[in-house]
């Protein structure tokens, strides 16, 4: 049986993790491109030579041209500019709108039948991007944002706790923004509701509120606060890890059911944009988009995200 192949867009440092990881894993064949002549076949040559230090054994390949990502089973996009100190993601829109044009020009001319997870930014305006220029269906053109902030939260969580972040179970809708919406009630830590655990160490329900609040607030801005400390780039190694556990369950078919950026029509009461909700993954990419009850005031800060979405969604005039 062929192995399956796996295309990087982006050779910076969200593509070179990814790369070095499909290749740890096992995952399949590995293609990175990107537009810097040698920086591509640089890192693949790396990360090829250490194979049998580490025991992987798949063809790596770095490279300049589209054609080299033809007939890919997936293809993970970090193409575009990383966010600088003082900058929001929105800030990135004009520039990596071009970007995002290019690339999703040559996934649809080479890699017609692949399921593309794009990681670029601003991610909700960046996969509709890719989806409008590719025509590929919704269910194959989709956003990592949402593993990564849950894992975000729920690492903050586990901190607070002194627990393992193992056994903390947390996730966040809504946009990849300001205005994502960590849902407090849903999560848990070995199924005990968190806000009891944090009632039961601060001994106060107001004291716990606080500080689940500073948490959720953390959660919101955890991107930037990584990016104010680099001060020369954005955060790599968390994006990627997270995207190759989306690919995992797609190339796997797993069916595991992890937050995604996902196109919506009706659910959640939002109709024709792509925000992130929790999806079921598989070999067809999102098999199902999960329902649940919100109650009103997380409605209201799920409407709230959705709103900034869209306003950023429109700006592009697709």
């Amino acid at each position: 049986m062929a192995r399956k192949k796996i295309s990087l867009i982006g050779g910076g440092q969200i593509g070179g993790v990814l790369a070095q990881l499909c290749a740890l894993r096992e995952l399949g064949d590995v293609v990175l491109f990107d537009i810097v002549e040698g920086l591509p076949q640089g890192k693949m040559l790396d990360i090829a030579e250490v194979g049998p230090v580490d025991g992987f054994d798949v063809n790596l390949k770095g490279t300049n041209s589209y054609e080299d990502i033809k007939d890919s089973d997936i293809v993970i996009v970090t193409a575009g500019l990383p966010r600088k100190p003082g900058m929001s993601r929105d800030d990135l829109i004009e520039v990596n709108s071009k970007i995002m044009t290019q690339v999703a020009e040559g996934i649809k001319q080479y890699a017609p039948n692949s399921i593309v997870i794009v990681i670029s930014n601003p991610l909700d305006a960046m996969v509709t991007l890719c989806q409008k220029i590719t025509g590929f269906p919704y269910n194959r053109v989709i956003g990592q944002a949402g593993v990564l902030d849950s894992s975000r939260f729920a690492a903050f969580i586990a901190w607070e706790l002194g627990v393992s972040v193992k056994d903390v179970v947390a996730m966040t809708l809504g946009g990849h923004g300001d205005d994502m919406v960590p849902l407090v009630r849903y999560t848990s830590v070995c199924g005990i509701p968190v806000m009891e655990l944090l009632e039961q160490k601060y001994g106060s329900a107001a004291k716990a509120k606080e500080v689940m609040e500073a948490m959720v607030k953390r959660t919101r801005g955890a991107g930037g606060e990584v990016v104010a400390l680099l001060k020369t780039g954005s955060a790599f190694y968390s994006p990627a890890s997270s995207a190759i556990a989306m690919a995992e369950s797609i190339l796997g078919d797993q069916k595991r059911v992890l937050p995604t950026c996902a196109y919506l029509q009706g659910e959640f009461g939002v109709n024709g944009y792509y925000v992130g909700v929790p999806c079921v993954l598989g070999e067809k990419g999102i098999e199902r988009i999960i329902q649940f009850k919100l109650d009103a005031e997380e409605q209201a800060m799920m409407d709230k995200s959705v709103a900034a979405v869209k306003g950023l969604v429109d700006s592009m005039k697709l």
